[in-house]
């Protein structure tokens, strides 16, 4: 059995992955926003083309609504958004964000992948074939790929808990996997001070806990769930405490007619007509004035932003709302297990809820840490290699 499961590849990984909706770095900001809203994923890539070699093209990077979210609240754009959204793509782009992405070929083992995720890539990229009858246009010179995330490994090993059904009956505690370095802000905390908290989550595949004075958890402020929503929960992080924040989330889709009078209230009284103004209409600028002027975009680029002009402003009924509402789960009500808990219950609930983490509490709720995917892939690694051995 040991080797059956050291025999497999990443294409196994692969099986059903959708290809990458692609963008050229040479994209605005909103044209990424438009992008994320139509097409039905939490991510998109952005590639880099080689002016010598138009042909080759280079994934610069990944892109969700939380990046965007936070560069809207972001000190130097948060007096004027819309002004923010036709600003460059690749202004996003953190400095390490290629080194977090690494090309892996489909038939490379499954441990190797691994290993590349636990150096620190948080993504993979695979090559795959078009499906047969596909009509989907991506970036010339692309290629097709899927990714891989930290997710797909763990539901992997999951599947394989014939191979791990002993450490998978262990607690959390026992085997070290509870972290007392959590990210955290109280209830009354203006929710914009846990900006580069959210950074820091989306980065780590964890999330921000809201917290009682007493440190007791009340619930999270969690990229999964800001992923799924749009442009105009900016507004609210601006305006709102860290605690009715995490309620706002849940009604982003279609928020109570009080709270919305609530929140544009807040907005002036602290002087954000910016973020007002985007909360009151949906704000599309010119976007692609400065692509369409460029001399040195390539022909791809401007049949994307064709695309993109010829689409309707509502978002798709399969990413209303967000992520935690769809799944039944509010943020007041975080994901959360307790010291003893086995690792095969803490691998259910992040599988079911598709999070890259636990919280870990006491009876009462008082925070004890948080256990996070990559850390229990790591016990996954270790246990690779006792298997190797045999």
């Amino acid at each position: 059995m040991a080797v059956n499961f050291l025999s497999h590849e990443v294409s196994d990984l692969c099986i059903g992955k959708p290809a990458l909706r692609a963008l050229p770095i040479s994209a605005t900001v909103g044209e990424s926003l438009l992008a994320l809203r139509h097409c039905g994923e939490t991510y998109v890539s952005l590639w880099i083309t080689d002016r010598s070699t138009p042909e080759k093209k280079a994934c610069a990077g990944k892109l969700c609504m939380v990046d965007i979210l936070c560069y809207l609240c972001s000190e130097e754009n948060i007096s004027a958004p819309a002004a923010a959204l036709k600003n460059p793509v690749s202004a996003l782009l953190a400095k390490e964000a290629a080194t977090q992405l690494r090309r892996i070929e489909p038939h490379s083992r499954v441990v190797d992948a691994l290993d590349a995720i636990l150096e620190g890539a948080h993504i993979l990229l695979v090559p795959i074939r078009p499906a047969a009858g596909s009509r989907k246009k991506l970036l010339k010179g692309t290629g097709e790929f899927c990714w891989l995330t930290q997710e797909d490994f763990a539901r992997f090993f999951f599947n394989s808990i014939a191979v791990f059904s002993p450490i998978l009956a262990l607690s959390v505690t026992q085997l070290g996997l509870v972290r007392s370095d959590v990210l955290s802000v109280r209830y009354h905390d203006p929710a914009l001070c846990a900006l580069p908290l959210i950074r820091r989550a989306l980065m780590d595949q964890s999330s921000v806990a809201v917290l009682t004075d007493d440190r007791k958890l009340i619930g999270e402020i969690s990229p999964s769930t800001l992923a799924g929503c749009d442009e105009s929960v900016a507004a609210a992080l601006a305006a709102l405490s860290a605690g009715d924040f995490i309620a706002y989330m849940d009604w982003c889709a279609s928020p109570p007619d009080a709270v919305v009078r609530a929140v544009k209230y807040l907005l002036k009284e602290k002087r954000m007509q910016g973020m007002l103004e985007l909360m009151e209409a949906e704000v599309f600028p010119p976007f692609f004035s400065s692509s369409s002027s460029n001399s040195s975009s390539s022909s791809s680029d401007d049949e994307e932003g064709e695309r993109l002009r010829g689409a309707k402003s509502s978002r798709p009924l399969g990413r209303s709302g967000s992520y935690s509402a769809r799944m039944g789960r509010r943020s007041e009500e975080a994901i959360v297990c307790h010291p003893e808990s086995s690792l095969a219950a803490v691998m259910v609930q992040t599988l079911a809820h598709r999070v890259g983490y636990v919280w870990v509490v006491e009876e009462d709720y008082s925070l004890v840490g948080i256990v996070v995917i990559r850390d229990i892939l790591k016990i996954f690694r270790d246990e690779i290699d006792q298997l190797e051995l045999l």
